[in-house]
């Protein structure tokens, strides 16, 4: 079985594999997929998300041209506290200013995922609460200075150092690293992807 994952995040390869996807008589293939992940405005939070998933796997289809009946999966992943979507920081200050702002509360981590072969597009949302404890600011510029938070929505990754971090997790640990993956077996079962 041969499928193409529309992203090149390692932490989502690394999360399919985890979960058998590499196997011998099942494979997936990577794509770089091109989008605008612009919020439009007046888009909530979970529109956002959602629709990022599905352009990512629509834009990861047209690069599969060489493959017969493609079936793409296309995954996002936003950090969320009370109304604000913290993205990846664009810079040093960003990062201080996003961890500053998680350090001793709780956020929502929402990570979506989307099916298509092209006629049929499936989603899923997953969302997780995270709860980080206090942050100094001389833990955050150390923290910074690892480069970990530099690619990583909220600036933190949670199977990293940033995992030092969270207090407290309600819900889906694989959703927070980048690809849910009860969600994501349920898609590809009902994509008949897999049994």
């Amino acid at each position: 079985m041969s499928w193409v994952l529309a992203s090149t995040s390692p932490r989502r390869k690394e999360l399919l594999a985890q979960a058998g996807f590499s196997d011998a008589g099942f494979s997936f293939k990577q794509v770089a997929p091109d989008i605008d992940e612009s919020l439009i405005p007046g888009e909530s939070a979970v529109d956002f998300v959602l629709r990022l998933a599905k352009e990512k796997a629509a834009a990861g289809l047209a690069l599969c041209t060489d493959i017969d009946d493609a079936k793409v999966l296309g995954s996002d992943t936003i950090v969320v506290l009370g109304e604000q979507i913290l993205g990846k920081p664009v810079d040093r200050q960003d990062a201080q200013a996003i961890l500053a702002s998680l350090s001793g509360k709780t956020h929502q981590v929402m990570t979506a995922v989307a099916v298509t072969n092209g006629t049929t597009t499936l989603t899923r949302l997953c969302q997780t609460a995270v709860t980080f404890c206090e942050l100094s600011a001389q833990t955050i510029d150390a923290y910074i200075d690892t480069q970990e938070p530099m690619d990583k929505a909220g600036a933190y990754g949670i199977q990293g150092l940033g995992g030092c971090f969270v207090k407290t997790i309600i819900g889906s640990y694989s959703a927070v690293v980048g690809l849910p993956l009860v969600e994501t077996r349920e898609l590809l079962t009902e994509m008949n992807l897999i049994k």
